[in-house]
């Protein structure tokens, strides 16, 4: 494996920050991946204006991020057993061409000027109900698409800076389209960025995994994942944290609006450079991730980053100036991606992979899934508290959260110890990989 194709990279340090590029499939995808996200961005950042400019209403804009969010929380199980059972490539063919329909019919009601909030509300159900499939099969694919192994943390990272550098560049141009042209032309782009991933998708060539076509009922198959998940303690930790994280964290994005007109006193360009803030920091931290050797240690960055991302939103519901809160939100968002993109690599990097599906759906719900139930929350909230104390309540959650797993992590390192020391990702042997997992980490 020690060829010298493979250590040139190393050498030259751009090439290395860039390894994973030089899998042709996972070049395609990440191309085509990258155009499209733009569109996403541009369209969640002109959700969120339309609703809050047609409604005046945090609690609407906690209720339409929960209808995009929940389905991923609901039809995860059978999300993560299909991304297990069936072909990849041809599911995330099926979720972006449904995602492209559902842009394109939102910017036909917005430009033709018959938006309601009834067509936002059951248009955001249809797009979460694709993306709780999308996830997970997504999230696993990433796999496949790379060639040398030991480049899937650096893949996992780059696939994060594309998904930060979108949503710094989308919000950013959704702003100036918002203002000059309105919401409905984000939409229409979104829907035709979609052929730029479909394209991508067509062109990408792999050999075909083995297919599980399983007999047993897909809640069998889910609660075996999840007995998977209970048996290892890093795994569950992982998880815990990141539910936390969505449930009181993460909703501050649902908020900015709210910030950006009331509080900053500004307005669609406000809104804008705030979500931009929040994406730069993401991108800097995969940035940093991707700059890493290896996923040894990151367990130990989780907690601290988390701790960041707490403090970052504090300081940012306290603040009442525009330049303060771009670099409160900047701090959030490093923190918020050093502790995703990390939690990501080091699942995918110990799972076993008959059952890569259901633990990136478990990742899934633990994530977005959970997320809901906070966006619904913060807007109900902030609709009687108001929305600095709302985000300072959850900050604080966070960071105590934070500090619960920095006192596990000594235990937790010392379980993880035995998969570092192999660079190969978890192979399909069942039954061997599901005594070495089970096996360490009671010794």
């Amino acid at each position: 494996m020690g060829h010298p194709v493979a250590e040139s990279p190393e050498a030259s340090g751009v090439g290395f920050l860039f390894r994973s590029l030089h899998s042709r499939n996972y070049r395609l995808f990440f191309i085509g991946q990258g155009v499209s996200l733009i569109g996403t961005w541009m369209q969640q950042a002109a959700m969120s204006w339309l609703v809050y400019r047609i409604t005046g209403s945090t609690l609407l804009l906690g209720v339409v991020a929960f209808s995009s969010q929940i389905p991923t929380l609901v039809l995860g199980p059978v999300a993560g057993v299909v991304a297990d059972r069936w072909e990849r490539k041809r599911i995330l063919i099926w979720t972006q061409c449904l995602s492209m329909v559902q842009a394109l019919i939102l910017a036909a009601v917005v430009l033709g000027g018959a938006v309601r909030t009834g067509h936002i509300l059951a248009l955001s159900v249809f797009i979460g109900i694709v993306n709780a499939f999308d996830i997970p099969v997504r999230q696993s694919f990433v796999v496949q698409m790379v060639e040398r192994k030991e480049d899937l943390g650096n893949a996992i990272a780059l696939n994060s800076a594309m998904f930060n550098s979108a949503r710094f560049i989308g919000p950013s141009i959704g702003g100036i389209l918002i203002s000059t042209l309105g919401e409905g032309i984000c939409f229409l782009l979104n829907g035709i960025s979609y052929l730029a991933v479909l394209a991508g998708l067509a062109a990408i060539r792999i050999a075909p995994r083995p297919i599980r076509n399983g007999k047993a009922p897909v809640w069998r198959e889910f609660y075996e994942g999840l007995r998977y998940v209970f048996e290892f303690k890093p795994i569950l930790a992982i998880l815990a944290l990141l539910s936390i994280f969505s449930l009181a964290g993460a909703p501050y994005l649902v908020l900015l609006p709210a910030f950006a007109k009331d509080v900053l006193r500004g307005g669609a360009h406000t809104y804008g450079f705030l979500m931009s803030a929040a994406g730069i920091g993401a991108l800097a931290a995969t940035m940093y991730l991707a700059s890493r050797r290896s996923a040894r240690g990151l367990i130990r960055l989780i907690p601290s980053a988390a701790a960041a991302c707490g403090l970052g939103i504090a300081f940012f519901a306290l603040s009442g100036n525009v330049a303060l809160s771009i670099v409160c939100l900047f701090t959030a968002g490093f923190g918020m991606m050093i502790q995703i993109a990390s939690s990501n690599t080091i699942l995918q990097t110990i799972v076993d992979e008959d059952k890569r599906g259901r633990i990136m759906s478990l990742f899934a719900m633990s994530f977005l899934g959970v997320m809901p139930f906070g966006s619904i929350l913060a807007g109900s909230v902030a609709e009687r508290i108001g929305a600095r104390a709302t985000l300072l309540l959850g900050a604080a959650s966070c960071i105590t959260g934070a500090l619960i797993f920095a006192v596990k992590l000594p235990g937790l390192c010392q379980q993880l110890r035995p998969f570092f020391q192999e660079p190969e990702i978890r192979e399909t042997d069942p039954s061997k990989s599901r005594t070495r997992l089970h096996s360490k980490p009671n010794r």
